[in-house]
């Protein structure tokens, strides 16, 4: 279904303070995925600095603030400024999540939950058929960490991601440390979750370490992977065929051999599943 993409490899959230070690480690990087939103309505200088990374890297562009859940439609403004950069990265897919960032308006901040519901999948999928209208490079689609459930759940939120993806026709970005985060707060059984996803349709995976905080595991992106994540990691490589796999540390940013060490665990573990070179 998606086996027409590229395999891209190992990659890297660019942030802009390991820009220069970066440059000395391209080797150990095949890709880069960027956060969208630092490129719209940028000044020249982050212009500049798309440009430089888009001469050495292939890039994937990570949105977070489309809001695909949200009722009251799409703000045009935004998706026409994301889809001229798309159109002018020309990844082969980029990405988003699954939630929503805006209600009645109102920029509320973070990357929120949405009911798995009929209701929530008819919503996103009437967005993103509207983001088409925009966009015609492959959309793959994130699962979220949550600090809360929403009530009047129809459907598991395995079953939610599958129906979305399924019913929109999009691939899965599937975050694992994500993944691992909610299980551990929510206490289901992970293993349980991944055999409910459509593995074909699994592209590209987010990974990275959180931190506790009040016995809740946060999805801070502040930490080393740790070896629970690395587990979940190996069982999903080996059973899809994973197009791409990207480290995304933002918080707590630690010597760039250390991210180039998770790198090559991560490229080791693709090999030995014959899944990259």
């Amino acid at each position: 279904m998606f086996s027409h993409l590229p395999t891209l490899g190992v990659g890297l959230g660019f942030r802009e303070p390991f820009k220069s070690d970066l440059f000395l480690n391209r080797q150990q990087v095949d890709f880069l995925e960027i956060v969208a939103e630092h490129y719209l309505d940028a000044p020249v200088q982050k212009q500049q600095e798309l440009e430089l990374l888009a001469a050495h890297f292939s890039i994937i562009p990570h949105a977070i603030n489309l809001s695909l859940g949200s009722a009251e439609g799409l703000d045009t403004d935004y998706l026409g400024k994301l889809a001229a950069l798309i159109k002018q990265l020309n990844p082969p897919w980029w990405s988003e999540h699954i939630c929503f960032t805006k209600a009645g308006g109102v920029d509320i901040g973070h990357l929120s939950p949405l009911p798995y519901t009929k209701e929530a999948v008819e919503v996103l999928c009437r967005n993103i058929a509207e983001v088409r209208r925009w966009v015609d490079v492959p959309l793959i689609l994130e699962n979220i960490t949550y600090m809360v459930t929403l009530p009047g759940a129809e459907m598991t939120e395995a079953q939610f991601l599958t129906e979305v993806v399924e019913r929109a026709d999009c691939g899965l970005l599937l975050d694992v440390t994500n993944l691992h985060t909610n299980a551990v707060n929510y206490g289901y059984d992970v293993r349980a979750f991944l055999a409910q996803l459509p593995k074909e349709r699994i592209v590209q995976l987010h990974f990275v370490g959180g931190h506790w905080h009040d016995g809740i595991l946060i999805d801070s992106h502040s930490q080393s992977t740790p070896l629970e994540v690395w587990e979940l990691i190996d069982e999903v490589v080996d059973c899809a065929s994973v197009k791409g796999i990207v480290l995304e540390r933002d918080e707590n940013l630690p010597p760039f051999g250390e991210l180039a060490g998770e790198l090559q665990k991560a490229r080791e573990i693709g090999r030995s599943h014959g899944r990259w070179g």
